[in-house]
């Protein structure tokens, strides 16, 4: 392991901690928008440039704005602090059932018994190959799929337009 790996997966791992654990909303997603990057930051020092750039443009660029977006406008529509009617620590059953279920899922398989794929060439280049060839009609599919979903959501934005 490198420094600068280690570096940014440390930061990464801090701020996913901070992202949980912050009482604030816009701090957290601050937060948030720091682990995507760092996960973008661990995805290029893996020579996996592709997801790098698109963890980059999606989630740093997108899905946060979207948070934040999220965030300043329901912001005044939040309920009166209330007492909490179950104790914070209720949950750590729960985690420690979960914690235990996929550690006897990852203990219990298979180790090393199968041997890996011969690993090909990882670049952008090649996934566009791919895409444009053996994945076309997938990926037609889903441009399709997309498209129906942009106007059905223009139609019904549309709809609560004229009603108002």
């Amino acid at each position: 392991m490198t420094l600068p790996f280690a570096i940014i997966a440390g930061l990464t791992v801090g701020s996913a901690i901070a992202a949980m654990s912050l009482r604030n909303l816009v701090h957290c997603a601050l937060s948030l928008v720091l682990t995507f990057a760092g996960l973008a930051g661990l995805y290029l020092q893996l020579n996996a440039e592709f997801v790098g750039f698109t963890q980059i443009l999606v989630y740093v660029g997108a899905v946060s704005i979207l948070i934040v977006f999220a965030i300043l406008l329901t912001r005044g529509t939040e309920p009166a602090n209330e007492p909490a009617t179950v104790s914070p620590w209720a949950g750590i059953p729960v985690a420690a059932l979960a914690f235990a279920a996929m550690a006897v899922s990852v203990l219990g398989s298979p180790v090393g018994q199968r041997k890996a794929a011969p690993m090909g060439e990882a670049s952008v280049k090649t996934l566009g190959q791919k895409l444009m060839t053996d994945f076309v009609l997938p990926l037609e599919v889903m441009a399709l799929l997309l498209t129906a979903a942009m106007l059905g959501a223009v139609i019904i934005a549309m709809r609560e337009k004229e009603s108002k």
